[in-house]
C-alpha cells in the first residue's frame, strides 16, 4: 500500500519539506509519496476532514494554520499546548493528534551541531514572537538553567516572559548588548538579517568567547549574525538543522522508519 503524507501553507510553493521527505523515501525504499497542498483558511476544516479519507496518514502544517489546526485538533502533545500551535498531524481511526515538533528541532540541531552543554547554558533570545515561544519552552524543558529575553516590543516580551514564571527574565531591545555577558548561547527568533529583511544590528563584544550562537533561519544558511560570530571564534549552528530534525517525528508517524539526519540530508535539501 502506498503510504501518503504532505505538508499544507498559504504560500506553500516555498516548502523544502517534499525535498526533505523525498530524500527520506527513497533512502529507507518507502512505497510512499510526500506531496506539498496550497490550502487557505476557509478551507482548512474541510482539508482536515478530506485527507484522511484520501488515505493520508499525516501532515505538516506550516504558515499560517498552525494555531488553526492545534484548535481544531482532538487531541494535542504537551509541547504543542505549550506553544498553542501544532506543526505535526497524524490521522489515526479519525481523530486528529496534533505536535508541535519545532522545539525539538531546534534543541536537536543544536545538540547535534554544539552538544548539549550548549542546549543547558544560561540562553539569550532575541524575539517574542510564536518561534521563540517554542524555543524557550523547548531550551527550559532541556534543563536551560535559565532564559534571557529580548524583544523590540517590550510589552510582548514581558507578556511572553510571563508563561514561563521565573526563569525567564526580559531587557530592553536598546540593551541587549550591554546583557549579553554571563550567557553560553545567542538565539535569534526574529526575521533580522533574513535574506529581503533589515539586518541585526547587535554588537558581540560582550559575549562570552565560549557562547555558541545560532540563527533559526536559514536563508541566508549564514546570516550577517553567523558571520560575524563565527569572525569572533564563538561555535556557530545555523538553521536548517532545525528544519530537518522536527521533520523527524512525523516521518515515523507516518511512514514507521526513524529517519537519519546527516550531511547528505542537508545536501538534498539545499540543491
Amino acid at each position: 500500500m502506498t503510504l501518503l503524507a504532505g505538508v499544507i501553507g498559504d504560500p506553500i510553493a516555498h516548502s523544502r519539506s517534499p525535498r526533505l521527505h523525498g530524500h527520506w523515501l527513497r533512502r529507507y525504499g518507502i512505497d510512499g509519496h510526500y506531496v506539498p497542498l496550497h490550502v487557505r483558511a476557509d478551507d482548512l476544516e474541510a482539508t482536515l476532514a478530506l485527507l484522511p479519507r484520501l488515505g493520508f496518514r499525516g501532515i505538516n502544517v506550516t504558515i499560517p494554520h498552525k494555531e488553526a489546526v492545534f484548535a481544531l485538533a482532538d487531541e494535542t502533545t504537551a509541547r504543542a499546548r505549550a506553544v498553542g500551535a501544532a506543526n505535526t498531524l497524524t490521522f489515526q481511526e479519525g481523530r486528529i493528534l496534533a505536535d508541535n515538533t519545532d522545539g525539538y528541532g531546534f534543541t536537536a540541531n543544536l545538540a547535534q551541531g554544539a552538544g548539549h552543554r550548549d542546549v543547558r547554558a544560561p540562553a539569550f533570545v532575541l524575539g517574542a514572537g510564536g518561534a521563540a515561544r517554542g524555543v524557550i519552552a523547548a531550551l527550559l524543558d532541556e534543563g536551560a538553567a535559565h532564559v534571557t529575553l529580548t524583544n523590540r516590543s517590550a510589552d510582548r516580551a514581558e507578556a511572553l516572559a510571563a508563561l514561563f514564571g521565573d526563569r525567564v527574565t526580559t531587557v530592553p531591545w536598546i540593551d541587549a548588548a550591554q546583557a549579553l555577558p554571563g550567557h553560553g548561547l545567542l538565539v535569534n527568533t526574529t526575521s533580522l538579517g533574513m535574506t529581503g529583511k533589515p539586518p541585526l544590528d547587535l554588537d558581540l563584544a560582550g559575549l562570552d568567547p565560549s557562547a555558541t550562537v545560532t540563527d533559526i533561519v536559514y536563508t541566508p544558511l549564514e546570516t550577517p549574525l553567523l558571520a560575524a560570530a563565527r569572525a569572533r571564534g564563538h561555535p556557530v549552528v545555523d538553521g536548517l538543522g532545525m528544519l530537518l530534525h522536527q521533520a523527524v517525528p512525523g516521518f515515523h508517524a507516518w511512514f514507521g522508519a526513524e529517519p537519519r539526519v546527516d550531511e547528505a540530508l542537508r545536501a538534498a535539501v539545499l540543491a
